[in-house]
């Protein structure tokens, strides 16, 4: 008996040892593998924060692209957004919506009053008109557009448009439009929104209105009212992280590559900001009304946070430029061999892209293309996927890329 209890005790001390040995060795597997390294993570694998506050992220969207103002760069993001998570997109028969009449619900792809498809994001270039767009968008959804310095735009417009406007074809140089405008342009004229107060003529108003105070108030108001969010392409960072908020997306939702950039332009002389800046009064206007609406937005988010956010955006802007692009700075577009992110030229400036590098494994090709897609490929590539057949409403033909930005 007395053996009995011997062997018990032995047997028992030997399985206690087996176990703390197995525990042991455990916690030291467990270890080593906590420290090693992934051996392949993709960048673009990498989760982007959530929203510190519970929210529910925002799928029905309206975006007025006004011109010049960084909002290719825009549509890119909501492009990828929406493709990302099978959104539907109101599209134009062609690549604009009538532009530059004014919106209207029968220049949407596919609508029909009778039997109304649901759609989740309006973004394409448009003349807004507000009673037309809810006919289409449900009435829970976010609005917001861009601005630019009306000094700067008008620049950037000469240079794009010189071939379609009427005052900027009669001008001999930029320099000259400047010093006397009133001496080309000619209301009525074809394409002349382009030339003043283009912001304006956008927004749905009309751009040749006597500027009066009360008048340009009544029209910021109008936009304050109807839109949640009015960003700035000067301050397109900030802009981003405020539309991130708003909409309760992700971080990787909002970074992006600038596209339908050009080269660097020559600086404006001071004296020439003033007169554009007064040339298109209205537009000036709305920039200082919203410029002011948009600095109180950021401390109200709080500067601080702001300023964080700001550099978490830049820095995986950085980490995603690295791993996708073939160098950190735009090329010429003859110089970009894949016709399917190649910018579409247009106007006397040289439209800047992106290269992508070619030893990319799939997946993260796929990615990266998206992101450096230009408007009127990504277009295409949502028109094929929302309609298959290749059926069009309508009796309009398709236009090719190269007659889809004239005008």
């Amino acid at each position: 008996m007395r053996l009995l209890q011997l062997c018990r005790i032995h047997v028992l001390g030997l399985g206690l040892v087996v176990l703390m040995t197995i525990g042991l060795t455990i916690q030291l597997l467990g270890t080593h593998f906590l420290k090693r390294p992934p051996q392949s993570v993709s960048v673009l694998r990498v989760v982007s924060p959530a929203p510190s506050r519970t929210c529910n992220p925002r799928r029905h969207v309206v975006f007025l692209k006004t011109h010049k103002t960084a909002g290719s760069t825009i549509l890119n993001l909501l492009h990828r957004y929406g493709d990302r998570n099978g959104l539907m997109f109101a599209l134009p028969l062609k690549y604009q919506f009538s532009y530059p009449n004014l919106f209207h619900s029968r220049h949407v792809k596919g609508y029909n009053a009778l039997n109304e498809p649901t759609y989740d994001i309006l973004c394409h270039h448009m003349r807004f008109n507000l009673p037309e767009v809810r006919k289409i968008m449900p009435p829970d959804s976010f609005y917001f557009t861009i601005l630019r310095d009306p000094a700067t735009m008008a620049e950037s417009s000469f240079s794009y448009y010189r071939s379609v406007s009427s005052a900027f074809k009669k001008s001999p140089s930029f320099q000259a439009f400047i010093t006397n405008p009133s001496k080309y342009y000619r209301r009525g004229e074809r394409s002349n929104h382009y030339a003043r107060n283009l912001l304006w003529f956008d927004l749905g108003f009309n751009p040749d209105a006597t500027f009066t105070e009360a008048l340009a108030k009544a029209g910021a108001r109008a936009v304050e009212g109807t839109f949640h969010l009015v960003l700035l392409a000067e301050h397109f960072d900030e802009s981003m992280i405020l539309l991130k908020d708003q909409l309760c997306w992700g971080l990787d939702d909002v970074v992006s590559f600038k596209l339908n950039i050009r080269g660097a332009s020559k600086p404006l002389e001071r004296g020439d900001v003033e007169r554009l800046r007064a040339w298109n009064a209205l537009d000036w206007y709305l920039y200082t009304y919203f410029n002011r609406t948009f600095w109180e937005k950021v401390q109200h988010f709080g500067r601080e946070r702001m300023d964080k956010e700001v550099k978490e955006l830049r820095e995986r802007r950085r980490q995603l430029a690295e791993l996708c692009l073939e160098g950190l700075e735009p090329v010429k577009a003859e110089d970009i061999k894949d016709e399917a992110i190649k910018p579409f030229q247009f106007g006397q400036e040289k439209i800047m892209g992106w290269a992508i590098k070619k030893d990319l494994i799939p997946s993260t090709r796929t990615q990266c293309v998206q992101m450096v897609t230009p408007e009127l490929q990504y277009k295409d590539l949502l028109d094929a996927r929302q309609f298959p057949t290749g059926t069009r409403n309508g009796s309009e033909p398709a236009a090719t890329p190269a007659k889809a930005k004239g005008g």
